[in-house]
């Protein structure tokens, strides 16, 4: 049975480049998880996801619109790190990784924290 993946598809003059929706969610999981002070990723707090929003299971919400993509990432920060700063970093990590390794827009990056990590 093939698995429905989602594609996100960007034209170029030569054709079309469509990377999997879990492909970016891979890449910005790793990218956060390699920020300092970032403990893990984590799924939303009951609430925080619309129904028309679609998680994966690395705890990214990736929205695609005309403008570039929105992605939100659930975070747990490490006990001890300010936690605005780690998200600031955070998100710079996330667009950098995302903007040299697919070359698509980004137009939002989101961090909600969900917990912290006393490890």
């Amino acid at each position: 049975m093939a698995e429905n993946k989602e594609y996100i598809i960007q034209q170029e003059s030569a054709g079309a480049i469509q990377i999997s929706e879990d492909v970016v969610a891979s890449i910005a999981t790793a990218a956060a998880l390699e920020t300092e002070g970032v403990s893990a990723m984590m799924g939303p707090t009951s609430g925080d996801l619309k129904p028309a929003r679609k998680m994966s299971a690395k705890g990214v919400v990736i929205e695609p619109e005309e403008d570039g993509l929105s992605i939100t990432l659930y975070v747990m920060i490490r006990y001890g790190f300010a936690m605005a700063e780690v998200a600031g970093k955070v998100q710079k990590a996330v667009l950098a990784a995302l903007h040299d390794m697919t070359g698509f827009s980004i137009r939002a990056v989101n961090v909600m924290i969900g917990g912290i990590c006393f490890d």
